[in-house]
């Protein structure tokens, strides 16, 4: 999956999706295979969407590749490609890619630098891979 635009001034869905767009996702990751209609009554507690504009972002996460759709009897059936964790995971991965491709050593001392409190788990896993990656060479 391509990587979706990034928003550093947001947070949660919210960095990926527009508003709605965030709200739609949390709505089909918490139980997916929902109808249009379906989505759009859960969306009420929120505010009135009208049913044109869930039907359109929902179409839209579509032709993104975020959602799937699929046809039972006379209904569209939606849920999302990925688990909320896969999602996040390849987000994830394709934006230190990306920042890596860029800065590279910059971008992963900084990376390092934002961990306040190491993880004793983390530094275990780093340490492993950069004695693959000394084998390797």
């Amino acid at each position: 999956m391509k990587r979706l635009n990034f928003k550093t001034g947001e947070t949660g869905l919210n960095r990926f999706f527009g508003p709605l767009e965030a709200k739609i996702m949390d709505i089909l990751w918490s139980t997916s295979d929902r109808s249009i209609k379906e989505v759009q009554t859960a969306l009420e507690g929120d505010r009135d969407f009208n049913f044109n504009t869930v039907m359109t972002v929902m179409n839209r996460l579509v032709e993104k590749g975020i959602l799937s759709k699929s046809i039972r009897g006379r209904t569209s059936l939606y849920r999302p490609v990925l688990s909320r964790e896969e999602f996040r995971d390849e987000q994830s991965k394709e934006l230190s890619h990306e920042l890596v491709d860029e800065f590279g050593p910059l971008a992963v001392n900084h990376m390092i630098d934002a961990l306040e409190v190491a993880d004793p788990m983390l530094i275990e896993r780093l340490e492993q891979k950069i004695k693959q990656w000394k084998k390797d060479i």
